[in-house]
């Protein structure tokens, strides 16, 4: 096998699918790249098992295709060194050699069989849809952050997808905090539903925020595939049912408080420093035109309070939130003004934007309160 390839071209592509690699793997041959030689081009794959990445590298030069897999941590190391030039790739297939050289230096490193590498899934029987990169980033944007982290529930450890002929919903939750994003732009030909785990989430969200293209995504019972640009993902979906999210949302929420994002937004992220670190717990209190935060640490007498004007319509209402999860909802909105609805103290609070810029987008946010110490 030979090749000549551009050095930058290479490492990029290479960072594009090495966070699929994990820092410790059973099997030594997933610390590898899998270099797939054809006539025109190189086909690079990582994988961790559950995650499969490839990229596809067009080349100046190829003589003699074929496929080897190449240390990935040394590879990457190596081409973060050189300034953008053409490297030679000389690969021995039977003694497993890979030897690479510039202009002025001569690298040599040891692969191993390709034979070793894990295949590729086929997917079989799919169904498909075509959905803009932009979609699906702000979608995963939206929603990854509010996913679990119990591996006892993995269910509730990714992203529910809905698919339908009305629009698409995106649903993340760990039963503290829910977040349902509905795209009525998107529509799918079919009814269909399948949970995608966060790690392919999380590489496709950083590929898709630079560019601006149709994504394809393919799915069945058991993988989904998502193709764009140069770049093919297949990841297993994550078994089991989804719990039935609709009916946890309240439906009647008579106490409803408007407030711009921002001076909220600060006001609850100093609030929130002087907050029991356990519970993190801070009050909300709503009377009229005002809203009062405040949190306290007993423990450390520390405690803080903050005034705010708002528009309310409701009750008077006091309630407690974990100000973790309020801020996460707050910062991943993104209008000037922002609605927290509420029925009682013991019941969850909806947060929606005010004045979305988009029409075809819809977005609930759900946090459950935590109990006040009278």
């Amino acid at each position: 096998m030979k090749f000549i390839v551009s050095s930058i071209q290479l490492l990029k592509s290479l960072q594009a699918i090495s966070g699929v690699l994990n820092s410790s793997n059973t099997l030594p041959i997933l610390d590898d790249f899998l270099f797939k030689l054809n006539e025109e081009s190189l086909v690079i794959t990582a994988s961790d098992l559950e995650t499969t990445m490839t990229v596809t590298v067009p080349l100046n030069q190829a003589e003699e295709p074929g496929s080897i897999t190449v240390p990935a941590k040394k590879l990457l190391e190596t081409l973060k060194t050189f300034p953008d030039l053409p490297l030679t790739f000389i690969i021995n297939e039977e003694t497993q050699s890979i030897e690479i050289s510039t202009g002025e230096g001569k690298y040599k490193l040891t692969g191993h069989s390709a034979d070793e590498f894990p295949k590729i899934p086929e997917l079989e029987n799919t169904a498909s849809i075509q959905m803009a990169s932009g979609v699906i980033a702000t979608a995963i944007n939206r929603t990854l952050f509010a996913a679990g982290n119990d591996d006892l529930r993995p269910v509730m450890c990714g992203v529910f997808c809905q698919l339908s002929p009305e629009d698409v919903i995106f649903v993340a939750t760990d039963a503290h905090k829910l977040v349902r994003y509905t795209r009525k732009d998107t529509q799918s030909a079919e009814v269909a539903s399948f949970i995608l785990p966060k790690k392919p989430l999380n590489q496709i969200k950083g590929l898709l925020s630079h560019i601006d293209e149709s994504v394809t995504i393919e799915y069945n019972q058991t993988n989904a595939a998502f193709t764009f640009s140069n770049i093919k993902l297949v990841c297993r979906l994550i078994d089991g049912k989804y719990p039935n999210y609709d009916a946890v949302i309240p439906k009647v929420n008579p106490n409803v408080l408007t407030i711009e994002r921002l001076p909220f937004l600060s006001s609850l992220r100093r609030v929130a420093i002087f907050a029991n670190q356990s519970t993190n717990q801070v009050r909300l209190k709503i009377s009229g035109q005002e809203l009062v935060l405040s949190s306290e640490d007993i423990d450390y007498a520390n405690e803080a309070k903050e005034r705010l004007t708002c528009n309310y319509l409701g009750d008077d209402l006091e309630i407690g939130f974990n100000s973790k999860f309020l801020l996460e909802m707050v910062n991943n909105l993104d209008t000037d003004e922002i609605k927290l609805e509420m029925s009682e103290p013991n019941r969850a609070g909806i947060l929606l934007p005010v004045n979305a810029e988009s029409s075809d987008e819809d977005v609930l946010m759900l946090v459950m309160p935590v109990m006040l110490a009278s």
